[in-house]
């Protein structure tokens, strides 16, 4: 690595995900990127590890088309104001002009509820608990970056429909539980924020993000969720039959993650050396590299490769390193892959009956006696998950200074006190070049004055540098 993540942040974040060859910003499309095969395959991993989630909630499986009617998109008038500006517009087939124009799914409101109108005719319908896992469009005017700004969005969406308010909320409460169980595989920790009323998801009764604390009071917001009330049933009339024969509008909720679960992966773990991979989504777990001596080369093989095959049988993702370099060069590379469990086995260590093996993420060293080899890497590969989990979660609580006075604010996340106004709010964004992310989803004991106006609240507000 030539540069250090402590000195410059985006310049070694741009640089990791280069070495790492996690993608391919050379398409001929400004923040439209190829995913290359191993940043492919940690996307893959999460994504089946959100899929597992929403199964295992009853959540159903389905998969929209990309174009959408502009009359379906102007249906709901809050919505396309929030994304007018980043539409990408359809106005040809082939010579032809259309009659109607379509985007690109921005996001898949407007594309999915005309059909929810149609599957949703009575209580028994209910509720309706739906998932895609698709691309979106959007245009980007800032500097794209890879994987956290991008124009064409790897994206997780749910949508649900149900019969009250108050289901619609036990939803939401129940997207936390699935947040929480998905965040747990990736090692990474994150705020809950009810967003403010000039920030929340157009169309939303509320959003609440979720934002995960980075170096030097940055934040990256990795999703969010969101309670429509009956915001986008009743320009759609999704309505059900209810048990006394009335009709009613559904109330609704969504909830979104994107390919940004992958770059707050490589931006929070990633280090001087490269990637730190968590075990569960590292398309590698264990590499193996032979040290190989003259004269014992064919024993050190044979003896890898059985090590490889034993691993493999039990699940580990596992890779042998056999190309024609030092084992220097091996390291060097394989640290900046970020895999989890480095293995060594060599002449020496065959007689001894070990195996030797070096930790990515803190880079602790030791051996395993070769007999119980497989038990050992299982342990721990465990053993990692918890330590990056507790590890994560510590960060956060250093992460955040509370403040009483905009007076030479830390490099931190700050919370402090504010009114609630508009107005205060913005003065305080404008005063602090940071963004106000929100106040807690849930309760913190806290007293302050607004830190404009000096009125009394009980509520923290959070605000970060954002990516």
């Amino acid at each position: 690595m030539v540069v250090k993540k402590s000195e410059d942040f985006s310049e070694w974040y741009n640089e990791i995900v280069e070495l790492a060859n996690l993608t391919d910003k050379r398409y001929p499309i400004k923040g439209m990127n190829v995913w290359t095969p191993y940043g492919w395959k940690i996307m893959r991993m999460t994504d089946e590890f959100i899929r597992e989630e929403l199964d295992a909630t009853n959540h159903q499986e389905v998969c929209f088309p990309l174009l959408i009617p502009e009359t379906e998109f102007k249906k709901e008038a809050d919505h396309i104001k929030g994304f007018d500006s980043e539409v990408y517009w359809v106005t040809h087939a082939g010579l032809n002009e259309l009659d109607i124009r379509m985007c690109l799914r921005p996001t898949s409101e407007t594309a999915m509820y005309p059909i929810f109108a149609l599957w949703v005719r009575s209580h028994s319908d209910l509720p309706l608990k739906t998932y895609q896992i698709v691309n979106t469009f959007r245009y980007e005017t800032k500097m794209t970056r890879a994987f956290i700004r991008v124009r064409e969005i790897h994206f997780f969406e749910s949508h649900t429909c149900h019969t009250t308010e108050e289901d619609a909320q036990s939803q939401v409460e129940e997207d936390f539980v699935i947040l929480e169980k998905v965040m747990r595989h990736l090692a990474l920790p994150y705020f809950l924020l009810t967003r403010t009323e000039w920030d929340k998801f157009p169309g939303a009764y509320y959003t609440v993000g979720v934002d995960c604390p980075l170096l030097e009071g940055r934040s990256l917001q990795l999703g969010s969720i969101h309670h429509y009330r009956e915001n986008f049933s009743k320009p759609f009339d999704i309505k059900y039959e209810d048990v006394d024969g009335t009709l009613k509008h559904v109330h609704q909720t969504t909830f979104g993650m994107s390919e940004r679960l992958v770059g707050c992966t490589v931006a929070f773990h990633g280090d001087d050396k490269g990637l730190v991979l968590p075990p569960d989504v590292a398309p590698i777990q264990v590499v193996i590299v032979p040290i190989l001596a003259k004269g014992k080369v064919e024993e050190v093989m044979v003896a890898a490769q059985r090590l490889r095959d034993d691993l493999k049988k039990s699940g580990v993702r596992v890779h042998l390193d056999d190309k024609d370099e030092r084992p220097g060069s091996k390291f060097y590379n394989w640290e900046i892959k970020g895999v989890p469990l480095r293995l060594e086995l060599g002449q020496r260590d065959l007689a001894e009956g070990k195996v030797c093996f070096a930790v990515r993420h803190d880079g602790t060293k030791g051996s395993f006696l070769r007999a119980t080899t497989v038990e050992d890497v299982h342990s721990k590969l465990q053993e990692i998950m918890r330590v990056m989990n507790e590890s994560a979660w510590k960060r956060l609580s250093t992460a955040v200074a509370t403040i009483d006075s905009l007076e030479n604010p830390p490099k931190k996340i700050l919370r402090f006190g504010w009114c609630g106004e508009e107005s205060c709010g913005r003065e305080i964004e404008t005063r602090t070049e940071l963004k106000i992310l929100g106040t807690p989803y849930i309760k913190e004991a806290f007293h302050a004055k607004c830190l404009i106006c000096g009125k009394e609240t009980d509520k923290p507000t959070y605000a970060a540098r954002a990516m």
